[in-house]
């Protein structure tokens, strides 16, 4: 099974810039590549294979106006045209949206290193163009990596590596988890596990209070300093800035971790299958009313990783339909309430059982695997 190893490495000042060079080179290329896709179907053509890309980016980079090209690793521009091309291919078989273009601001900084380029010694690593950068860890040595990428999150350099191990398999149980997902709490399981919403404790709410008014305090010196319609960002506004970056980065790493942790728990208490509701995301955030809510709990993450947590001890996964009624079943006579609302937290039926709401949707989940 292949493994992600994330290792935070601190180039210096030249090498940062390199780096960045490389980070920018390689955005450019995607977005040339969808451009060319773009202008081809406009007119009238088929879909340009990246090999056809790769080989017109090449002569592209012989005249004086693309020359630049050359500053970073030609491996750079063309794993960025392949990678635009892929993202063509999985939209065409409806396994994603429409590529877009990607932004300076929004977009997350990094580009593909080559594989046999990459070279490791004692917590040094080799990057093409750029030289020996320290890591601050130990990378295993004499192993092939997959897929290497190096990366920015707004403060530190890492970079990521798949590296193939053999996992022991751990002896399951023949306990069945189903797990219903929400914006009260971010899981609940069908064996009484709760796994709270961390966005309502205080280590949250304090770096979002503090996050709002950072946001007010940059807005009103754009304010200030604005020129007619053009405005000027001063050096205090991109001090501010940077304080916004660093608070939305820990806000992510907070959730991530909680995500983490959570999914671990589940994971080992060894059950021999998770049964987990569909999850329409696209459909749910159209509700303006939830879609803050629901973005922050980041329910796709919390299924991404318990599903290759699942494969990687050998767990069956299992999705239940989306049109399956766990909320409105009854987990004890299997009688459909239709009349169910949202704000109703406690399941009440004729039969006399009251529980919770999310706890009986986990049980009807859980009953579908058996």
């Amino acid at each position: 099974m292949i493994l992600a190893k994330k290792v935070r490495i601190k180039p210096t000042k030249e090498q940062e810039l390199q780096l960045w060079k490389s980070v920018g080179t390689a955005r450019w290329a995607y977005n040339w590549t969808l451009s060319r896709q773009e202008e081809n179907y406009r007119n009238g053509g088929k879909f340009l294979s990246d090999g056809l890309l790769r080989k017109e980016l090449t002569q592209l980079k012989q005249s004086e106006e693309y020359a630049w090209l050359y500053d970073v690793s030609n491996n750079v521009t063309k794993q960025a045209v392949k990678d635009a091309c892929e993202a063509y291919k999985k939209f065409f078989k409806k396994l994603s949206d429409e590529p877009r273009f990607k932004s300076r601001k929004h977009s997350k900084p990094s580009f593909y290193n080559d594989t046999d380029k990459l070279k490791v010694k004692r917590n040094l690593v080799l990057i093409e163009k750029v030289g020996w950068v320290q890591t601050s860890e130990q990378l295993p040595v004499d192993v092939m990596y997959v897929n290497p990428r190096i990366s920015f999150d707004g403060k530190y350099w890492y970079l990521s590596v798949g590296i193939e191990k053999d996992v022991e398999k751990p002896v399951r149980t023949e306990q069945v988890i189903g797990i219903d997902v929400g914006v009260k709490d971010l899981a609940v399981c069908s064996n009484g596990m709760t796994f709270k919403n961390i966005n309502k404790s205080k280590a949250v709410k304090k770096v979002e209070k503090r996050l709002r008014r950072l946001q007010r305090k940059v807005s009103r010196k754009y304010e200030k300093n604005k020129e007619g319609n053009r405005f000027v960002k001063t050096c205090n506004i991109v001090k501010v800035e940077k304080f916004i970056r660093l608070l939305h980065r820990r806000l992510t790493n907070i959730r991530t971790n909680h995500i983490h942790q959570a999914t671990n728990a589940i994971v080992k208490t060894k059950p021999s299958t998770v049964v987990m509701e569909t999850l329409n995301i696209t459909g749910i955030m159209k509700n303006r009313h939830l879609s803050k809510a629901i973005a922050k709990q980041k329910l796709y993450e919390f299924k991404r990783q318990l599903q290759y947590k699942c494969e990687k001890y050998d767990i069956c996964f299992m999705e239940a339909d989306r049109w399956y009624p766990s909320s409105k079943t009854c987990s004890g006579c299997s009688q459909i309430k239709k009349d169910l609302k949202l704000s109703d937290r406690v399941f009440k039926c004729g039969c006399g059982l009251e529980i919770d709401r999310d706890l009986n949707a986990a049980i009807n989940l859980a009953k579908l695997a058996s």
